[in-house]
């Protein structure tokens, strides 16, 4: 509750629809991707009833919500069980271990806590490293101060991330197809 809605929230008032979503959690990282999935094919399909558009469409997660965030990111919807929809065209990471990389990934905005315990900063290192190997565009926050869980970051050190994040969103979906 304290991340999805208040995202949602700080999204919407700068002009762009955000949805939530509530997945099936202690079913593993399968059950829970292919509820992402699912609800990225109901958005896709449905976009001209929800009237919103469908163009560079971003993923957003945290922790484990990152991880089901980045799968899709990395393999499409499809993968997961969904109509062969396209990627997303930007993935938005907060404070997850997901270390998954294809040859083939969207830009990638990240944020972690430099006190994280659960998902240590080293482990987004990594995985931004890889990501910058393969050519991918990252933009790669650590906050002094902040452990896991840190929400919109009001408060703290990562205070203003979410802006950061939509600026560089709407930055890579003009280069991004």
């Amino acid at each position: 509750m304290h991340e999805g809605f208040p995202y949602a929230d700080e999204i919407s008032k700068r002009g762009f629809n955000a949805f939530v979503l509530k997945y099936r959690a202690g079913h593993g990282s399968r059950v829970a991707t292919e509820d992402l999935a699912a609800a990225v094919a109901y958005i896709l399909k449905n976009a001209r009833m929800l009237q919103v558009s469908i163009d560079g469409y971003s993923l957003w997660g945290s922790s484990a919500g990152a991880r089901m965030a980045a799968a899709i990111g990395s393999h499409g919807p499809a993968r997961f069980g969904s109509p062969p929809y396209p990627k997303p065209s930007v993935v938005v990471m907060a404070y997850t271990g997901h270390s998954e990389i294809t040859a083939s990934e969207p830009p990638t905005f990240v944020v972690v806590g430099d006190r994280d315990g659960i998902a240590p900063p080293a482990l987004m290192e990594t995985r931004v490293a890889a990501l910058r190997r393969i050519g991918t565009s990252v933009e790669y926050h650590k906050y002094p101060s902040v452990g896991h869980g840190f929400g919109t970051g009001q408060g703290t050190t990562a205070q203003g991330w979410i802006g950061q994040a939509i600026q560089f969103w709407t930055k890579e979906i003009k280069y991004t197809p």
